[in-house]
């Protein structure tokens, strides 16, 4: 705890710099008043700049940040109006627009600023808001993460990005003992709206430490919600409702999702953080899965329902806490239950999701169930080899069929 007090006390002048609107480089200036919701940017060079549109914020955030919801089919984006954006971009949308909203929204991390961020989701952004705002930091992850923490306690709602979600190992004391307990081991003085967000999971050939899957390193930690996004249009929701809300939020980005496209709405939406999303409605089986493992599902259901199967897809999103309504609706439906995850089998999210079903929907199971995880290994490096690592669909299609005998 003294290291995060220590690092707010490092973070104050910048809190101070944008609430104040004091006119110091990067620093934020409120408009005369008879402009309403503009914003003027000092850059780090002196250079003053605005005229983007701000709306005011009014009253207290909402913690849980949940949108009104119309009955939509399992298609996430039916309509054919908006516009189309790949996920990357999805996700700097919802950035950009929560920037927007609140000036006290600000980004920092490796090469998040004028370069645009490893995976190009904040790019742009530092020219559009200055240099302070959108923090290029030192390759010394345990040290912005804790600035991030300092600046949250301090007012402020940071937005860190880690360049490899494996990186964020280095960050794992702040992100533990200081991101998920400090508001309880201060008595609720301090509240820590973070945002710790990055790419992970297996990607093409990038080797064991780029293939880092943290979802079971921090979903033992007190204090911490996590969300896995899956496709453009709930990057962005859960990127807008993870900055609102008043708890540390690990927002989980696939690396080789970034390029996937999508029609969003125009119209602004944000999602709920604990609400998983149904996929595929069904009748025999149904099947748990969140992030890349999504779109090897779907691929195995084709194959199921050509074989004469009707296989339940949720995508569970949440990965803590559990939407344990709507998984709970569907089992005691199909009462039989597939997990499928990228993450190790080992203590992974599907053993902890596994838990969790044989507590509360036990009575409603007609069949054990099953998990397809991850081997416990290192990626290897060989695509061949690195393939074997994950669930394929083959695997997800015999499963099924093992199952529902």
């Amino acid at each position: 705890m003294a290291a995060a007090l220590q690092m707010a006390a490092l973070v104050s002048s910048l809190s101070n710099l944008i609430t104040s609107g004091k006119s110091r480089p990067g620093s934020l200036i409120r408009s005369p008043a008879g402009r309403k919701g503009g914003i003027l940017v000092v850059r780090s060079d002196g250079r003053i700049s605005g005229g983007f549109s701000a709306s005011p914020r009014g009253g207290n955030l909402i913690a849980n940040a949940v949108a009104a919801k119309a009955e939509a089919p399992a298609s996430s984006t039916p309509s054919k109006s908006g516009h189309e954006l790949l996920l990357f971009e999805a996700l700097r949308e919802g950035l950009e627009e929560e920037m927007d909203r609140d000036p006290r929204v600000c980004v920092m991390g490796e090469d998040v600023g004028h370069y645009g961020g490893s995976y190009k989701v904040t790019k742009g952004l530092a020219t559009k808001y200055g240099d302070l705002r959108v923090l290029d930091t030192p390759i010394a992850e345990n040290s912005f993460t804790g600035m991030g923490i300092g600046a949250a306690m301090m007012g402020l709602r940071p937005v860190v990005e880690g360049m490899n979600m494996g990186f964020l190992l280095l960050a794992f004391n702040q992100i533990s003992n200081n991101c998920g307990m400090l508001h309880y081991t201060s008595g609720g003085q301090f509240k820590i709206p973070i945002v710790i967000r990055g790419p992970g999971g297996v990607g093409r050939q990038l080797g064991a430490e780029h293939s880092q899957r943290l979802e079971s390193y921090f979903q033992s930690i007190p204090g911490l919600q996590m969300v896995a996004c899956s496709t453009p249009y709930n990057a962005k929701g859960l990127m807008k409702a993870a900055i609102r809300s008043e708890n540390p939020v690990v927002l989980f980005e696939h690396v080789l999702l970034y390029n996937l496209k999508e029609r969003i709405p125009d119209e602004e939406y944000v999602l709920c953080l604990e609400e998983a999303e149904m996929v595929r409605p069904g009748e025999h089986v149904t099947i748990l899965t969140y992030s890349r493992m999504r779109y090897h599902v779907m691929q195995a259901a084709k194959t199921l329902v050509n074989k004469g199967y009707d296989p339940e897809v949720i995508d569970i999103r949440s990965l803590k806490p559990f939407d344990l309504y709507t998984i709970g609706n569907s089992i005691k439906k199909t009462h039989r239950v597939l997990i499928v995850e990228e993450c190790m089998r080992t203590g992974g999210i599907g053993a902890s999701l596994r838990s969790a079903i044989i507590d509360n929907f036990w009575d409603y199971l007609d069949a054990p169930i099953m998990c397809l995880s991850s081997q416990d290994v290192p990626t290897p490096y060989a695509g061949t080899l690195e393939d074997w690592t994950v669930v394929q669909p083959p695997q997800i299609v015999a499963a099924v069929e093992q199952l529902c005998q």
